[in-house]
């Protein structure tokens, strides 16, 4: 059985101080997400902010020919929602549950009003949205320029460092779709993976191996936004959250 995960298991909420926890605390919500559960459409005003522990949110852009791509992924890193801190209404994207698992959702406005103080939440929902938008640039790059080989491992490791282990649910098809190519092209780069001993698949579970290995096939993609969200995103303070939480 899977332990229930606690908020600082997010690595913003965990970047937050003492007297940001105190405000924050009592307007969050911890809600077991499913998998394929639709967050909101595109066009809609998102009512809550979400901050994932264990579950993996993929934002989704689709085209009037029903075709999708997926150009962001929020998991343990961060938050769903920066697009009602920065007053633009509605949003472009989808988001939809990849994994199921929990996250801690807020009212906009409550995340709002506490992001108007301009205090440390302020600054690191700001380096988050920073990052948000450097993964969906790069991943805009990396589908233009870079082999589906490539890009599968990327997108696995991607998602892997998004979730707390090393296995990921996620079909061929789609992998293929979230990437906008074509479901051969991932079988092929799945068996060869599965032929080296990097990645172990099975009905639609994959089971990353050999890490160091995957990294390897994968572009410079993936090291950019590692390195990057590294320099941006917060010191965790883990201390501090487990001693409100007791």
């Amino acid at each position: 059985m899977q332990q229930t995960s606690l908020p600082f298991d997010n690595l913003l909420l965990s970047g937050l101080g003492a007297t940001e926890w105190q405000r924050c605390q009592p307007h969050l919500e911890r809600v077991e997400l499913t998998r394929n559960q639709s967050l909101h459409e595109a066009g809609e005003t998102p009512s809550h902010a979400y901050f994932p522990t264990s579950a993996l949110i993929s934002m989704m852009h689709l085209t009037e020919t029903g075709a999708c791509v997926e150009s962001a992924v929020v998991g343990n890193d961060g938050m769903l929602g920066v697009g009602v801190l920065l007053g633009g209404g509605f949003t472009s994207s989808g988001a939809v549950v990849q994994l199921a698992g929990d996250a801690y959702r807020m009212p906009a406005a409550t995340l709002r009003e506490e992001f108007s103080r301009g205090g440390p939440l302020m600054g690191i929902l700001l380096r988050y949205t920073q990052s948000l938008l450097t993964q969906a640039s790069q991943r805009a790059v990396c589908m233009r320029h870079h082999s589906v080989s490539q890009q599968v491992a990327f997108t696995l490791l991607q998602h892997l460092d998004r979730i707390a282990g090393d296995d990921l649910v996620m079909t061929q098809e789609v992998i293929a779709q979230r990437l906008g190519v074509r479901r051969e092209g991932v079988t092929h780069c799945a068996h060869h993976f599965q032929k080296l001993g990097l990645i172990r698949y099975a009905r639609g579970h994959i089971t990353v191996l050999d890490r160091p290995g995957l990294e390897g096939h994968a572009c410079e993609c993936y090291g950019l936004l590692r390195d990057e969200q590294s320099r941006l995103l917060p010191e965790t303070h883990r201390h501090d959250a487990v001693l409100m939480v007791a």
